[in-house]
């Protein structure tokens, strides 16, 4: 089934999705695209459904021909503070703000969001295979967010955050539990199994090194 082009045909309509909500690590990132009435392009979908290979190619397409495109991320340290949901929220905000172009109409992935002051929003659930505007948004905040993992990866090369991107993989789970964890991971998030996290601690404390 082709994408739909946009929701409502009077009005310029910006796709947002975000990237990285359910990551042990790194920041959550989050795209604005604002595509052309007649853009078309067979191979677009939902970011999850396509191979890096065909989601970068497709980036290079995307920030080519967009009408208007940005890109926004809240770093770990925030994600804390105000929770995944919110932040995710606060990185579209962010996208949105950045746009060349000021939308009438914001097509949001997912079931609620955070209204963004005087542009009216629609939320779509699994928008990011239903219309196209989301599912470059996609693209682009899972691109975007995976070169900055590659970047962390450069300096924690233990986790494997090259390949797990941060999610929770047990590979990723057990670096954890054997070297603790770094100033990109989510304090907020259940890093480990509690009964694993106590012993992780416990071996911090009896060894005069703090954990986390």
């Amino acid at each position: 089934m082709s994408l739909l082009p946009y929701l409502e045909a009077d009005r310029v309509e910006a796709g947002c999705d975000e990237a990285g909500s359910g990551c042990l690590a790194g920041a959550v990132f989050a795209a604005a695209v604002i595509l052309p009435p007649d853009f078309y392009n067979c191979k677009l979908n939902d970011s999850k459904q396509l191979n890096e290979k065909l989601r970068y190619a497709l980036r290079f397409i995307i920030e080519r021909e967009a009408t208007a495109w940005a890109v926004g991320m809240v770093e770990p340290e925030e994600i804390d503070r105000i929770n995944i949901q919110r932040a995710s929220f606060l990185a579209m905000h962010r996208a949105i703000g950045q746009l060349n172009i000021r939308p009438e109409h914001l097509l949001i992935d997912g079931n609620c969001f955070t209204p963004y002051p005087e542009i009216c929003h629609t939320t779509v659930v699994k928008g990011d295979g239903i219309y196209a505007a989301i599912a470059a948004a996609s693209v682009l905040a899972k691109t975007y967010r995976d070169d900055y993992m590659q970047q962390l990866h450069k300096e924690y090369p233990v986790y494997c955050w090259a390949k797990n991107k941060g999610y929770p993989t047990p590979a990723h789970r057990e670096a954890i539990r054997r070297n603790g964890v770094t100033p990109y991971h989510r304090i907020s998030f259940r890093l480990l199994p509690t009964e694993q996290l106590l012993q992780c601690r416990n071996k911090a404390r009896r060894a005069k090194t703090p954990f986390g």
